[in-house]
């Protein structure tokens, strides 16, 4: 059962408080969404589970008023505390049929993946979009392996769920990812590491149409 369709993953923002300076989270994402950002995914590697917490039921309630999908990264416990649209988990995070087990089968599950036997795997064991990359080189992540071009439109060709590209992806080179099958991108910095965050979104979100319907 697919909980996500391809139209909300167009344009993923993954949060990052790298870039908050005087702003909270919540108006960074609030503008990301006014931008026309599709899904959200809360990432959070440094706050206890209380601030976390906290933060994510601030953040669904936001993401709720727009109608977007909200997910969280990682912390299963926490999704399933606050009842999350569903959760992202990696390689090395929990593997995703534990993850299935505890959401339940109504939840949004993703799983990142870097080779086609990963995805085929991912899909069978429940995921229900897939995020694959770096398909560019990016600094958000130090341990993000590259993914070629070609294994990006391989991995799409061998599931039948929604792909989505991560990884260094840019207004400027989006396009490249043209004709590989993914239905959209997710990004950090492309957003959030932006001056101005909702012109932003609505560029990025720009190109990734013209190169969805290139």
């Amino acid at each position: 059962m697919i909980n996500c369709s391809e139209k909300e993953l167009l344009l993923y923002a993954v949060t990052d408080r790298h870039w908050l300076g005087e702003e909270t989270l919540y108006d960074q994402v609030k503008k990301a969404l006014d931008g026309g950002a599709t899904f959200v995914q809360l990432r959070e590697k440094k706050l206890d589970r209380e601030d976390f917490l906290a933060e994510a039921k601030e953040i669904q309630k936001l993401c709720k008023e727009y109608g977007v999908p909200f997910v969280i990264n990682d912390e299963v416990s926490i999704a399933k505390d606050i009842d999350a649209d569903g959760v992202h988990v990696g390689q090395s995070d929990m593997e995703a049929m534990d993850v299935r087990k505890i959401l339940g089968p109504d939840k949004i599950l993703g799983v990142s993946a870097q080779t086609v036997e990963q995805a085929i795997i991912a899909e069978k064991h429940g995921a229900d979009y897939l995020g694959v990359g770096a398909v560019f080189t990016t600094g958000s992540k130090d341990d993000a392996d590259d993914v070629s071009h070609e294994t990006l439109k391989a991995i799409c060709e061998a599931v039948s769920i929604p792909v989505i590209a991560i990884g260094g992806i840019t207004k400027d080179n989006v396009a490249e990812l043209a004709g590989s099958g993914i239905c959209g991108v997710a990004v950090i910095s492309a957003i959030f590491g932006q001056k101005d965050i909702q012109k932003a979104t609505e560029e990025l979100k720009f190109s990734v149409e013209n190169m969805l319907d290139a």
